[in-house]
């Protein structure tokens, strides 16, 4: 029996390792045999004529067809060459069917996006397009089932190891995969649930300090810098500690503001206040944790856990470089993935009769640039943020009804939803929908009340996918025309012309409620939507005076803008650095946009390491470590580099101070908060040491703020594990990035044994969220863009990864190295493309 065991023990030993062995040589097979066709022709059933495909020395393809609709269509053809999995997962992901394919572990996943209604979101649009934008999709389409009937035998490895087939290419999918760039860029009602939970155990005066709308460091687009050596009203920013000064100006919080200032809206107040009579209180942090690991992913796959997505642009005008022309940058700061979320490309039809031609990054699954430049405009990015969701608590009834906003009682429609799970059983879903949108109940378990979405992507003709008007534009009149009827996610559009004219425009359908907005769930029928903010009526300018325009997530409208848009802007800080540096530049050439892209200067961590410091020395009980602390951050320039000691100190003490300021008050819902200002909330308590703030054994004890600050350093540095000797920590050490294959990596080894790299590992990295470099263990610039509107052909463009999603395509990583480093390229555009060492080109044949 005892040999019997040990033989059948052997055998599989050998069983295991022949298959460790062997699976990497199947493995690289696959992907060798899946490499695309790059060179000769290939017949491609559905043109009318024949395309040629141009791929430069990092991959991208510069398509050259005789109609707009055979470019449409290798678009597609090509995309679907490079990154046919990551398409079919992106509209999984937002369908919610990747259980299907991987199992049980994306069950709550896919739960999540059937109750969000994304499928069925998408077919309502598509049936609602108009018919211009039907078509473009659809060519599409033809061009990337075009590839899958061609490449049956030769698909991606992960299809292959997987052990399926992806379905055909329909114009739903590229709906879906724009759906999820919005539900990735618009999702707030997670967001307004915590802060329901929050501000119900909290003062007013709290959750004012908590949720700050706009702030006073805020700079819109065309508004001067305040001068600061002129007279002011009130000095805003306070000494740190009163003993510094005799001037002492005592927290106040006003009950009525402006929309778009630094104070919550009386809406917001108000509704938190109401609340308070229903509000569930056994609504659980895990509940809300949950949610967001579901409508994230949480395992990289697609999303970015916790990840604020944010952006930098800018554009100076011809005083401001060397070139007398406005030069354009944009770096759109989004999860990092392997592959990126761009695919770069130059699109060129009917250049006999001048045609289309634009270059830029497209979104694999979309047709058409999405940010770039033609022959004579440029355009970019940054998330204007608009609160396009509400959460209402509805009234319904024993009879399967509910009550609308006039009060009449209508019944609740039922749709049903079969999850398919691949290893498991299938999961079926009754969802209900309101005339508000779905009830999203089922997904927080201590719920009670019937919590409905509303969005706006529920009204159909709102997804829109206008890319073609916007690349075909020429001019300032056109672009803006083109953005009209634009119902994405809400942007912040920057543009610059061969002219020399620049412009900003927000864009996107952003609903109008007659009695504001509301940072949590309503239970009144006072906040319906009404309509939404004329388009000609969204913040814009046109030319300013000083011809510097930019944005970063913040604040974006003038203080005496009559329109609310959010309540949740992003932290000031990237946006207050740019134009700091910009003001004061000349003679500015791509290299200085390049520069200003990758800064890592903190004008807020430098203040408040200071603050540390100071706290340090005051504190009654501090400790040799402490004091070293205190020694490293009095002497920091404020660079978030990744060889700073004081960089890593900030960043762990700010991390700790949460807690301590939070969890006296509302325990554990303190892993809950999340804000876009919240750092700027941070830096004002650190500021003005509100004494409400204080727990109540400092306050009982007779201990101070300093001693609070104090204490955080010391528990930033236990829970960083900081070394014993500070000064040889480094912010490198607990500041990472890591780009992970969501499935090659989960493969020990792998890529050892393929000899290739399927991830980048761990590496140190500089920059953080308040920086313009701003970045995070897989978040961080998910491309780099400088427009040169002088000479288009120095303009510069790159992304995170590579083109391909093929380890072992020479352009699967071949542009890790310059995103790391900080550097980049101009890719050729136009007729300079066959002067740019081209070596491969591939004619597509009707």
């Amino acid at each position: 029996m005892l040999r019997t065991a040990l033989l059948a023990s052997l055998l599989l030993a050998v069983f295991v390792a022949t298959a460790f062995l062997l699976l990497p040589l199947w493995l690289r097979h696959a992907m060798r045999s899946s490499l695309p066709q790059i060179d000769g022709s290939l017949h491609a059933p559905g043109l009318s004529a024949p395309v040629t495909v141009v791929r430069d020395q990092h991959g991208i393809p510069h398509i050259r067809a005789a109609t707009t609709d055979d470019l449409v269509f290798a678009q597609g053809y090509v995309t679907a060459q490079d990154r046919m999995w990551q398409m079919d997962m992106l509209r999984r992901s937002a369908s919610g069917e990747l259980a299907e394919i991987l199992g049980p572990r994306l069950v709550e996943h896919d739960r999540a996006q059937r109750y969000l209604q994304m499928r069925n979101t998408a077919d309502n649009a598509a049936a609602h397009l108009p018919a211009d934008q039907l078509h473009w999709l659809e060519q599409y389409a033809r061009g990337v089932n075009a590839f899958l009937d061609a490449n049956a035998d030769h698909l991606p490895a992960e299809f292959r190891l997987l052990h399926y087939r992806p379905q055909p290419w329909q114009v739903r999918d590229s709906l879906l995969v724009g759906l999820y760039m919005t539900q990735d860029l618009t999702t707030e009602f997670p967001i307004k649930l915590a802060r329901e939970a929050i501000s119900a155990r909290l003062t007013p005066e709290m959750v004012a300090d908590l949720y700050p709308v706009g702030s006073w460091r805020d700079h819109p687009p065309g508004q001067s810098m305040k001068d600061l050596t002129s007279p002011q009203q009130e000095i805003e920013q306070i000494p740190l500690d009163e003993s510094q000064s005799l001037l002492h100006t005592p927290r106040h919080t006003p009950t009525t503001a402006a929309p778009n200032r630094k104070t919550a809206s009386p809406d917001a107040t108000h509704s938190e206040l109401a609340s308070r009579d229903t509000a569930n209180p056994q609504l659980a942090s895990r509940d809300l944790a949950d949610l967001r690991t579901a409508l994230s992913v949480g395992d990289s796959l697609i999303g970015c856990a916790g990840c604020f997505a944010g952006s930098n642009n800018w554009v100076v005008g011809g005083a401001f470089t060397a070139s007398g022309k406005p030069l354009l940058s944009n770096d759109m700061h989004l999860a990092l993935t392997v592959p990126g979320i761009w695919y770069m490309a130059e699109l060129h039809a009917g250049a006999d009769q001048g045609g289309f031609h634009a270059t830029g990054f497209t979104l694999p699954g979309l047709p058409f640039v999405i940010a770039g430049h033609n022959d004579r405009i440029a355009w970019g990015f940054t998330n204007l943020g608009a609160d396009v969701q509400d959460i209402y608590v509805e009234r319904t009834d024993s009879q399967g009804r509910y009550a609308d906003a006039n009060g009449a009682w209508r019944p609740l429609q039922h749709v049903q939803e079969t999850i398919r799970v691949r290893g498991g059983r299938n999961v079926h879903l009754d969802v209900l929908l309101t005339g508000h949108g779905p009830i999203l109940t089922p997904l927080l378990p201590h719920e009670k009340r019937q919590l409905s979405l509303q969005w706006i992507i529920y009204r159909p003709s709102t997804v829109t996918d206008p890319y073609f008007t916007v690349d075909s534009a020429g001019d300032w009149t056109a672009f803006c025309g083109a953005f009209a009827g634009y119902g994405g996610p809400s942007q912040n559009v920057v543009y610059a012309d061969v002219d020399g004219n620049i412009g900003y425009h927000a864009v996107g359908m952003i609903p109008f409620r007659t009695n504001g907005l509301s940072g949590t769930p309503i239970a009144d029928n006072k906040h319906e939507w009404t309509g939404y903010i004329p388009f000609d009526q969204l913040p814009q300018i046109y030319n300013p005076p000083i011809p510097l325009l930019a944005t970063a997530n913040a604040r974006t409208p003038s203080d005496s803008y009559p329109y609310p848009i959010t309540l949740d802007w992003g932290s000031p800080y990237r946006n207050e650095r740019i134009w700091k540096v910009l003001e004061r530049a000349q003679h500015l050439e791509p290299k200085d946009m390049l520069a200003l892209q990758t800064d890592v200067h903190s004008d807020v961590d430098q203040e408040v390491g200071q603050r540390f410091a100071y706290a340090i020395d005051h504190a009654q009980k501090t400790s040799p470590r402490l004091k070293q602390a205190a020694d490293l951050l009095r002497d920091w320039n404020g660079e978030v580099s990744k060889s700073s000691p004081a960089a890593a100190i900030v960043d762990s003490a700010t991390k700790a101070l949460w807690p301590l300021l939070l969890r006296p008050h509302v325990g554990d819902l303190w892993q809950s908060y999340s804000w876009g200002e919240s750092a700027f909330a941070e830096e004002e308590l650190i500021a003005h040491t509100p004494e409400r703030w204080l727990p109540q054994t400092y306050t009982a004890s007779n201990r101070t703020w300093d001693a609070l600050l104090a204490e955080a350093v010391s528990d930033g540095l236990r829970d960083a594990h900081a070394p014993r000797d500070l000064s040889k920590w480094t912010y490198g050490a607990t500041h990472t990035v890591n780009l992970e294959h969501p499935i090659y990596s989960r493969i020990p080894l792998l890529g050892n044994l393929l000899g290739v790299r399927i991830g980048t590992g761990d590496l140190p990295q500089d920059g953080d969220a308040s920086t313009v470099k701003q970045t995070g263990y897989n978040f961080g610039p998910s491309e780099r863009f400088t427009a040169d509107l002088g000479t288009l052909n120095a303009s510069t463009l790159n992304i995170v990864m590579g083109q391909s999603g093929n380890p072992l395509s020479p352009w699967f990583s071949d542009q890790w190295n310059d995103w790391y480093s900080g550097s980049t390229f101009a890719p050729p555009y136009g007729e300079t493309i066959g002067d740019s060492g081209t070596s491969h080109t591939l004619n597509l044949l009707p």
